[in-house]
């Protein structure tokens, strides 16, 4: 479904929620008067400038403790489609699910999760894709768009459908294909660097500068399958973090 504008794709999708709506079922906008990000931030988006969606999952038995199978999912397919427009080399996937290019944001994704007892009935996958905007007006920190990086206009609705079919590709995919795909693309990989444990009035996707107090160095040893980031600290010593908890120094 295409609507021109709207207040959020996201918050259009629940409303419009019924047992009938198909998995993959897809609303597309130009523009969100209240589009949403991860803690209630906002997203900034020029109107007819980027590729702003909210897809319908529907769930086969998929058990509550289970949920960080649908964020690696949605994470992979996204990188796997921008790859072919972008190339491999500078693209990755920023814990917990941002797609970044450098250490710029190009990809912001909220999922939301209905539970039925035990199990995961349904997400409502919120994604924001900066494709061809150049000029930003908010104070989001790092923002970078498909067209800064490569100078070429793109077919939105054709990222859209390359994403839907990536997305039905991997459906099927053993949690170990995916975890591997995951940790081969994530940003940060490889080296040491900087960190800060997250204050309970930072937003938990905010970015912290350079110089920032209270930094430490680490490495990324894994994500757990509950979606914990582990690092490793300057004594050896291996910490895990949920989302709210840290922040990375950029």
């Amino acid at each position: 479904m295409y609507i021109k504008e709207t207040h959020s794709t996201s918050t259009l999708l629940r409303e419009q929620y019924t047992d009938a709506l198909p998995h993959l079922y897809t609303i597309r906008t130009d523009y969100q008067t209240a589009g949403r990000g991860q803690a209630g931030n906002t997203w900034e988006s020029e109107k007819g400038k980027n590729l702003l969606f909210s897809t319908l999952l529907r769930h086969k038995e998929l058990h509550a403790t289970e949920q960080w199978r649908i964020s690696m999912w949605v994470a992979i397919t996204l990188w796997e489609v921008l790859a072919k427009h972008l190339g491999k080399e500078r693209l990755t996937i920023k814990w917990p699910n941002d797609i970044y290019y450098g250490d710029k944001k190009l990809v912001g994704i909220l999922i939301e999760n209905a539970l039925i007892g035990q199990y995961v009935e349904h997400s409502i996958v919120g994604i924001g894709v900066n494709v061809h905007q150049m000029n930003w007006q908010s104070n989001a920190p790092n923002p970078i768009s498909m067209k800064e990086i490569t100078g070429r206009e793109y077919d939105i609705e054709g990222l859209l459908n390359e994403w839907i079919c990536s997305m039905k590709s991997w459906e099927n995919s053993k949690i170990e294909d995916l975890s591997s795909a995951y940790l081969q693309h994530l940003y940060r990989r490889e080296g040491w660097h900087e960190y800060v444990e997250r204050e309970v009035s930072i937003a938990p996707t905010s970015i912290a500068e350079k110089g920032t107090k209270n930094t430490f160095l680490a490495e990324i040893v894994t994500v757990t399958e509950q979606g914990e980031l582990v690092l490793r600290l300057q004594d050896n010593a291996e910490k895990k973090y949920h989302f709210k908890q840290i922040r990375f120094v950029i």
